[in-house]
């Protein structure tokens, strides 16, 4: 799904409009009918007291149009208007009047003592400000929002973003932003959305197709994707009848360190779990006994007694993971530069193996072209530096990118992979995935289907998605706390089954 920038979307209403000879509060009318129908899908919600607040410009319109047929339906209905400045946009006078004709009471706020007292247990809805706001709310439109977020026992809807805030930049501290529990947002998911710095604004959102111009949309280009099943459907292949192990590539993994050789396991076995043909584990002397029992389908080579040193292999392998438990012992630093000068193969680099190119960045140099970084935020950082805020990262990030014609994966809610530019935003996973070795199983899934001969960006999308389904699917027989990074070897074939059917 894309996610375009806010020019572009008000770009796709004016394109609407003229390609479909209709007039702009035709695509007002769609956006309501799509929330309502959201409301009044909530069976429970039909006795609810409604507290609309509206805004002068077009999000107060949608908040208008909103209250006009929630009426319609005999719903509770109070309808507030927030006055931002003097002007009001042509579509909001139009719902306003056609508002005032349905019988609907509307109030007009002037100070902060007209806030109205907000009974128990009903809903309220914010359409105060949309997606144009780019400076700080102030005056009474401020003292207003943070009356709304004084109300504890109510669900608070925001329609399309919470008032206050900003779409495409970073809120300070000072800011006041409507906390909603439910943001119903038309036809695109935000960024904003999805950047950490915002969770406390962000708890649950939902698109509502407003009916757009779909021919427009598969034109628009964009530099940010929202990944979702039908985006894994393109990517995910299925195997063939006379398919073969020779035909799935060869993984080898290297890593584990005395006291790590789990993260060594978990990797191999996820290389293994996710499709791979072959998968050599290439490990300290130390773990020998451990991979060769716990991973009986891996074929196993030795480094030095408690460490990787030397970095030299037999076999020939189609994809190399590298760094998962393999520390930054000095002689390790030394071998993983030596193996780096010489490397052709595409890699997978994650944990330690990134430790050592953020202390030396002169090695990334020496990458081969789409190797894929596995970062968590941490380690992003030491990669490519401090940051101001989630913005400012996602610029870093691209230009990392580019410069060195890498992939990185940045682990965390959303997963974001990034390459040349681009970012592909996960839509799987939950807070399961924050525990010891689930970055290690990602290593193996990315390095297994690379050896399945998918792209590097390829590999890094559907293996994100895939390390996130199987959470996802685990909620049904497990909590947040007690799943584990086993787990995901255990629900990975169906979260393969899940994107199968």
């Amino acid at each position: 799904m894309k996610i375009p920038m806010i020019s572009q979307i008000y770009e796709a209403d004016r394109e609407t409009v003229k390609r479909e000879s209709i007039v702009s509060i035709d695509l007002m009318e769609r956006a309501a009918k799509a929330c309502v129908k959201y409301i009044t899908n909530k069976k429970d919600w039909k006795k609810k007291r409604f507290y609309i607040f509206c805004g002068t410009g077009n999000n107060g319109g949608d908040g208008l149009a909103i209250a006009r047929m929630l009426a319609k339906k005999k719903y509770t209905v109070e309808v507030y208007i927030v006055p931002a400045n003097s002007n009001r946009s042509e579509d909001f006078a139009t719902n306003f009047n056609a508002l005032l004709k349905s019988g609907v009471t509307i109030y007009q706020l002037e100070k902060k003592e007209d806030f109205p007292h907000i009974t128990s247990n009903s809903v309220i809805i914010d359409a105060i400000f949309g997606i144009g706001l780019n400076r700080s709310v102030l005056g009474l439109p401020a003292d207003v929002i943070e009356e709304i977020n004084k109300v504890s026992d109510s669900k608070i809807i925001s329609i399309d973003v919470p008032s206050g805030f900003f779409a495409e930049k970073s809120l300070n501290s000072t800011d006041v932003c409507v906390h909603s529990d439910v943001i119903l947002t038309f036809q695109f998911p935000k960024l904003a959305f999805m950047l950490p710095e915002n969770e406390k604004f962000i708890h649950k959102w939902q698109v509502l197709d407003i009916g757009l111009n779909m021919q427009f949309i598969d034109e628009l280009k964009v530099t940010v994707q929202y990944v979702d099943l039908p985006k894994i459907k393109s990517i995910y292949r299925k195997r063939t009848k006379f398919s073969h192990k020779g035909a799935f590539g060869h993984v080898l993994m290297m890593g584990g360190s005395y006291g790590k050789i789990g993260a060594a396991v978990l990797a191999t076995k996820a290389a293994i779990r996710t499709g791979a043909g072959l998968t050599t584990a290439y490990i300290p002397s130390c773990g020998y006994q451990v991979m060769q029992a716990t991973v009986p389908e891996a074929m196993v080579e030795v480094d030095s007694d408690d460490t990787l040193e030397y970095f030299d292999y037999s076999v020939h392998p189609t994809v190399i993971g590298v760094g998962v438990g393999m520390g930054t012992a000095s002689e390790t630093i030394q071998g993983f530069e030596m193996f780096l000068h010489g490397n052709k193969i595409p890699l997978v680099v994650d944990a330690d193996g990134i430790n050592i190119l953020a202390k030396n960045k002169l090695l990334i140099k020496h990458l081969p072209k789409d190797s894929v970084l596995t970062p968590h935020p941490k380690e992003l950082e030491r990669l490519i530096g401090e940051w101001e805020n989630d913005f400012d990262k996602l610029d870093k990030l691209r230009e990392f990118t580019v410069n060195h014609e890498v992939i990185i994966v940045l682990k965390g809610a959303n997963t974001m992979i990034v390459k040349e530019g681009m970012i592909y935003i996960n839509s799987t996973g939950n807070p399961g995935l924050a525990t010891g070795g689930s970055g290690d199983v990602l290593t193996g899934i990315i390095a297994g289907l690379i050896a399945q001969k998918y792209t590097p960006i390829e590999a890094a999308i559907l293996g994100v998605y895939l390390h996130g389904l199987t959470a996802d699917i685990a909620l049904k027989q497990h909590t947040h706390e007690s799943f584990i990074a086993s787990d995901i070897l255990k629900f990975l074939p169906k979260a393969f089954k899940a994107i199968q059917k």
